[in-house]
């Protein structure tokens, strides 16, 4: 489970950029939000790139990773987008935020089991609804 630390720094990643778009909504237009988070994702994914091949790492790349990439890019720039209009309408960063992550979790849990038959087992069914009452109560508050 090495994993877990990277997925930690990632959601603390994944906290601060909910909160930045948040202080960026209705004090930056949509579309130059869009262009900044694109020049922001490009200069650092050229960076580590051009720090990989500086140090001799093999770029491979398969057709079907880079279709891949691309839908992935345009995924994340529909969320950034979604999520600076969810936040222009006014929903507080404590509702808007958790209501779209776990919307996205579960979905993906979802093509997880379907699309990649990953198994559905019924420990996971009870932190589901662990998690929908969860969820629950933080919208009700």
């Amino acid at each position: 489970m090495g994993w877990i630390k990277y997925a930690a720094i990632t959601a603390c990643a994944l906290a601060a950029a909910d909160l930045c778009v948040k202080l960026a909504a209705n004090r930056i237009s949509s579309s130059l939000l869009m262009l900044i988070y694109g020049c922001c994702t490009f200069s650092t994914g050229l960076t580590w790139v051009l720090w990989q091949w500086a140090r001799g790492m093999p770029q491979p790349a398969q057709l079907s990773g880079v279709l891949a990439s691309i839908g992935m890019g345009f995924a994340f720039s529909g969320v950034t987008l979604g999520l600076y209009v969810t936040f222009s309408a006014g929903a507080p960063i404590s509702l808007g935020s958790p209501v779209i992550r776990f919307g996205g979790i579960l979905l993906t849990s979802l093509a997880g089991m379907i699309l990649l038959r990953e198994p559905l087992t019924l420990r996971y069914v009870l932190g589901v609804l662990l998690v929908c009452s969860g969820m629950y109560l933080i919208i009700t508050r």
